[in-house]
């Protein structure tokens, strides 16, 4: 999960797009702007949501009522994930004008008449019943120096702890041509690195004529457009990386070698109870095999932490997993339960042993991390310039500049030194 938008200073009339949770998220929010602005909308605030934790929801709430306060005169506008999944409760919220669903959020008509007389408060259907992607060009992101490409969206899982499927529906995956019509939009405007996201990328291609896989689809989509120069994955599912996609970590240097991968657990039994697809021993084996084939790869990965039944003995089989699949960039989530879903009715694990469970496996994982970065100490890296002092190398590793660069270059840095948060270097002459 990426962190939240933050309402920045704009003229009182602008409409300006708050976002919380994915890279999907991120590239929506453009793509609502530029609807939203193009229909003649002003004055409005829209809020685009995730419903991954509760967490998430109470991130939402709070930047509604901060909006407000904000820019009083302002329309509130939510949408997102949490507001397909609970409407009326963002519709009971006073500082709320309309409540738009995941696919009412990409009709430009919605913000043509978001404020008519008969306009209901609530624009929300079944997401389960959509079929197709909503196809948007967006041109570039709003302070960002990479950019997203929706390839896929929806999830035809259905595990145990996720809500996000009644959020998003069934998965469709994007066609090539429209992927790649956008990846040369971005190109041409300049962007260096591309980031192909959706909801379940790694089923990318199964409603699709031939069902191309995940790989063939980027190594067309990188014959196809040759200036790209950087391509990276978002969040992967370990049970089904296909071997197109391992011939190109092998061999395709311009796919960044980084992976994050979606394990939730280091458990078996645990991972059977979530309703993952892949075991334990196929993570680990992944994890080797792409190690293999690209030696320098670096691995992410999400962990849940006290996750219902998990005993003491099945919570450190994920801590070890830190270590088995070297994983270096860990996102932490202490368990929540999602009102709807099967692990809400399981027995669940005090709130005060998640707490701990989730604060060692941040412990395990920054210790691994700073390894990594000694690692580093003493090599060079290609950095995409994020701001001015600071950007990240192809294994997105954060690096602070010595000296400043132009946001959105990508620039040769020399690893001088490293603290706790990041590496330090120095741009290479």
């Amino acid at each position: 999960m990426t962190a939240p938008g933050i309402l920045r200073d704009a003229p009182a009339d602008d409409v300006e797009v708050i976002s919380f949770g994915c890279r999907l998220n991120a590239y929506e929010s453009e793509a609502i702007k530029n609807l939203a602005r193009g229909s003649g909308l002003k004055n409005a605030v829209i809020v685009n949501t995730c419903a991954v934790t509760a967490e998430a929801e109470r991130q939402a709430r709070q930047a509604i009522r901060s909006a407000k306060r904000k820019r009083p005169n302002s329309r509130i506008i939510v949408t997102g994930c949490a507001a397909q999944v609970n409407p009326q409760d963002f519709a009971d919220m006073g500082e709320v004008d309309l409540v738009l669903g995941n696919i009412e959020k990409l009709e430009r008509v919605n913000y043509r008449n978001a404020f008519a007389v008969d306009t209901p408060k609530i624009a929300v259907n079944d997401i389960m019943s959509v079929r197709e992607t909503a196809g948007h060009l967006v041109p570039g992101f709003e302070g960002r120096a990479r950019a997203f490409v929706q390839v896929q969206q929806g999830c035809d899982h259905r595990c145990t702890f996720c809500i996000i499927p009644f959020g998003r529906g069934n998965s469709r995956s994007v066609p090539l041509g429209e992927i790649a019509a956008q990846a040369k939009m971005l190109v041409k405007n300049g962007y260096r690195e591309i980031v192909l996201t959706g909801v379940d990328i790694s089923s990318f291609g199964g409603d699709l004529p031939g069902t191309p896989s995940l790989g063939q689809m980027v190594r067309r989509l990188l014959s196809n457009v040759p200036e790209i120069e950087r391509l990276r994955l978002s969040s992967i599912d370990p049970a089904e990386v296909d071997d197109d996609l391992l011939d190109l970590f092998a061999n395709e240097d311009r796919l960044m070698p980084h992976l994050h991968l979606s394990l939730q657990s280091g458990d078996d039994m645990i991972l059977k109870r979530m309703k993952r697809r892949h075991s334990r021993h196929q993570a680990i084996e992944l994890c080797a095999r792409l190690r293999e084939l690209r030696p320098d790869i670096v691995f992410g990965a999400d962990l849940i932490a006290g996750f219902p039944t998990e005993s003491e003995s099945m919570f450190e089989n994920s801590v070890a997993m830190i270590g088995d699949c070297d994983l270096v960039w860990l996102h932490v989530f202490p368990y929540s339960p999602r009102p709807g879903t099967p692990a809400s009715r399981m027995p669940r694990v005090h709130p005060g042993t998640v707490k701990v469970r989730a604060a060692k496996l941040r412990s395990t994982a920054n210790d691994a991390r700073n390894r990594y970065f000694q690692s580093r100490i003493g090599t060079r890296a290609r950095v995409l310039v994020e701001r001015e002092d600071f950007g990240r190398s192809e294994h997105f590793a954060p690096v602070r500049l010595a000296t400043p660069s132009h946001p959105g270059t990508v620039v040769p840095v020399g690893i001088a030194s490293a603290n706790s948060d990041e590496l330090l270097g120095e741009i290479a002459r």
